[in-house]
């Protein structure tokens, strides 16, 4: 399910959280309330972690990360930088990274098994990310915008992108990314996804001004259930995997959206025409 929440009054959560499927970090200063919010959905199921990144509440778009480790900018201290290592999960790796583009989460997006990135950040950055987190790496835009990380969001299971992306661009992020893709918006129309929200395989948190249709899109394309429906998914492709089937991976038809996202494409039609 999708939870709507602010950060002291600003709906762009996603600068202020950060979420994966193995640990959460929200920004410290906030009201309790944005913390509670948080710990309340996930505490039973991953850690919740109070952080800053260089001095700065940002921890959102400060970071990038997936559930095997998360990548720090180099100004990031390094009582900050064993904060992390102390209070994440002992198989996530905390890894402090060189580059000159430092808002990390506005130049990378990714899941468990890839990472878009922005076209002109260091080669070694692209190792670095790819070591770290395990995923394979690709230079690439969304709508024509290269911060990736913030104009498209995706999971294991699904993902948003920019609204002016066209179809033909939709179609071939879904095959690379080899999830289902839909364009769409957050906070009552903006196009700024990864500072509106953060989303998990079974979470999704987005911003208090994001509308009913928003939220039917969020939990639609990004398959958003009960944590315990999420590891019964698991299991059964594991078992398929072991008997020697190959599971059967429903492939994104954009000829045939759901009546959700047909609405939602009829509005930013009307928005943008």
């Amino acid at each position: 399910m999708a939870t709507r929440c602010a950060f002291e009054n600003c709906h762009e959560i996603g600068v202020f959280s950060a979420l994966t499927n193995s640990y959460c970090l929200t920004g410290i200063g906030g009201t309790e309330n944005f913390y509670s919010i948080f710990e309340s959905e996930l505490s039973q199921h991953i850690p919740v972690v109070h952080a800053t990144i260089a001095g700065c509440r940002f921890v959102g778009r400060t970071t990038v990360g997936n559930r095997r480790g998360i990548l720090v900018p180099n100004t990031t201290s390094d009582i900050e930088l064993q904060h992390l290592r102390n209070t994440l999960p002992d198989n996530v790796v905390v890894q402090r990274i060189e580059e000159r583009l430092s808002a990390l989460g506005n130049i990378v997006a990714c899941n468990d098994h890839v990472a878009l990135v922005h076209p002109d950040v260091d080669r070694e950055t692209e190792d670095v990310i790819g070591d770290v987190l395990g995923v394979e790496v690709f230079r690439q835009t969304v709508g024509g915008q290269a911060l990736v990380g913030s104009y498209c969001k995706f999971t294991n299971q699904g993902g948003m992108v920019h609204p002016r992306t066209t179809v033909e661009d939709i179609e071939e992020l879904s095959s690379l990314l080899q999830v289902p893709l839909v364009a769409g918006t957050i906070n009552r129309g903006s196009d700024v996804l990864g500072g509106g929200m953060v989303v998990n395989d079974w979470s999704a948190f987005v911003g208090l001004d994001t509308t009913s249709t928003e939220i039917s899109v969020v939990e639609s394309i990004f398959k958003l259930g009960s944590r315990q429906h999420h590891q019964q998914q698991q299991q059964s492709l594991g078992a398929a995997a072991m008997e020697g089937v190959q599971p059967i991976v429903q492939q994104f038809q954009p000829n045939q959206p759901s009546d959700i996202v047909t609405d939602m494409r009829s509005s930013l039609i009307d928005q943008l025409s």
